[in-house]
């Protein structure tokens, strides 16, 4: 099968990184590869399946990701392009040849060859659909080329079906069993027979791959609308084990009424219901906006809070194997919670993921029963609800979203229904700008004063007294500075 691809079926916003690669002297052996070539070969394009994002969709991945790759001398012209575009430059693999241009929402990779010809390097490549490859200087100067496929990757496209460009693909790097994986979710193409074996075959061989190639390509897959699927076919090849080991345990604990699934079909139910949930804000009403702005927030390292949302509700009952007790004739699991967000900090430093965001996933777990404590007591108290906001700050939305999916996947039901069940977490939702609100206000007392009225040195002691004078001033027991001593001097001991 054979194809030329027209410079107008790539997205316009690469063009002026590659016309930087030719202008910076590497036009003559240049060839753009992969994906994007792969989405230009596509008809008709599937970059609207319902597993890709939609434009409102939260989504970490640059807008524009082109590959191009040359006989040698990559770093050099990576080098030479992000002088000519003033962008930001960065080299991936010394040894290897590889380096990174980023320029505004741009992303350009520079490769070196991985074989002696073009045709060798591509049979290399993870998967036939990527393996295809378009002469640069021709493209750019003919508007058109034809596309080099030495692996069948056309006629795969056509067919919509992933399969390894070589029979050791998947095995010389792991890591493409989690691409496939992704690639299925995003194209909506589907692995070979022959492509799945290789797939589980790969898998146990993930614990070799770095951490920090593995949280890229498992954040990719936290970031699709669909996760929880992709997640569901990621543990049926046997890679969610691979990544984390944690769930196996989860598999096979059963759980007591009015549970009806095992814990880790519950936490894939619940991913599940954090997707229509994510997907799905406007049946959420007036905060629906609030919200998309809240969860398409960037925690660091390219993280956002969608990811963190679904990687905290697959972690949310991580530590219910190990707490699991039978008490008077009843299931427990008793401080799953505390033992979880311990647990669930492990994984993501082992993940490598930022900080911010290890202590994020920490804090939903470690406070995802306290709704449920909260309805308990059949009211929210102005100091429960001040403590909750205090206590959860930024984070307090993305549990209440995971508190809604997690009660839905306990017997299956609609998270929308879940919602509307759910008083603690719509009042609680509701009063967000509120306390938003009396966080914002400036303190009425500071260090200094502490320590003068109560003769006290900084410290922890310091700290637990101030706390409760800025928890006063939110409930409106105080309003000036004098009101707020006579508070301390009072409840010095503590209400």
């Amino acid at each position: 099968m054979s194809k030329r691809l027209a410079l107008t079926a790539l997205d316009p916003r690469a063009l002026p990184l590659l016309r930087a690669v030719v202008a910076a002297g590497a036009g003559r052996d240049a060839v753009l590869v992969g994906g994007a070539v792969r989405d230009a070969c596509l008809t008709p394009p599937r970059r609207g399946t319902r597993d890709s994002p939609p434009a409102t969709q939260p989504s970490t991945r640059p807008a524009v990701d082109v590959d191009v790759t040359v006989p040698r001398g990559a770093i050099d012209v990576a080098r030479r392009v992000a002088d000519r575009l003033s962008a930001a430059y960065l080299v991936l693999d010394e040894e290897r040849g590889a380096a990174r241009v980023i320029a505004g929402a741009g992303r350009l990779d520079v490769t070196d060859w991985r074989a002696p010809t073009l045709e060798e390097d591509l049979a290399a490549r993870d998967f036939t659909v990527n393996a295809l490859a378009v002469p640069l200087r021709t493209l750019l100067r003919d508007g058109g080329a034809p596309v080099i496929d030495p692996t069948g990757g056309l006629a795969d496209l056509a067919a919509a079906r992933l399969r390894p460009a070589g029979p050791t693909a998947l095995a010389d790097d792991p890591l493409r069993a989690l691409r496939g994986v992704r690639l299925e979710a995003t194209l909506g193409f589907r692995l070979t027979a022959a492509a799945t074996r290789a797939v589980r075959v790969a898998a146990p061989g993930l614990t070799r791959v770095s951490a920090e190639r593995q949280r890229d390509e498992l954040l990719l897959l936290l970031g699709l609308p669909r996760a929880g699927r992709a997640l569901r076919r990621l543990d049926a090849l046997g890679l969610l084990g691979a990544l984390v080991p944690d769930i196996e345990a989860m598999r096979r604990t059963a759980q007591p009424r009015p549970h009806r699934f095992d814990v880790l079909e519950h936490s894939l139910r619940a991913v599940d219901g954090a997707d229509r949930l994510v997907t799905g804000l406007t049946k959420l009403g007036a905060i629906a906006d609030d919200l998309r702005a809240h969860l398409a927030e960037e925690v660091g390292g390219g993280v956002d809070r969608a990811q963190l949302l679904r990687l905290a509700t697959l972690l949310h009952d991580v530590s219910k194997p190990e707490t699991r007790r039978l008490v008077d004739g009843r299931v427990r699991f008793f401080e799953h919670d505390l033992r979880g967000a311990a647990r669930a900090r492990a994984i993501g430093e082992r993940l490598r993921l930022p900080g911010r965001a290890v202590a994020s996933v920490e804090r939903l777990v470690r406070h995802h029963l306290r709704p449920m404590h909260l309805a308990q007591s059949g009211e929210i108290t102005s100091r429960a609800r001040y403590r909750f906001f205090r206590d959860l700050a930024d984070d307090s939305r993305d549990l209440l979203l995971l508190v809604t999916a997690d009660a839905a996947a306990v017997t299956g039901i609609s998270p929308f229904v879940a919602w509307k069940r759910g008083w603690v977490v719509r009042e609680l939702m509701a009063g967000w700008q509120e306390q938003q609100d009396a966080r914002a206000a400036p303190p009425l007392l500071r260090g200094e004063d502490v320590m003068t009225r109560f003769a006290l040195p900084p410290g922890p002691a310091v700290g637990a007294l101030l706390t409760r004078a800025r928890e006063a001033q939110a409930l409106g027991l105080v309003a000036t500075r004098e009101e707020a001593l006579r508070y301390l001097d009072s409840s010095e001991d503590g209400p």
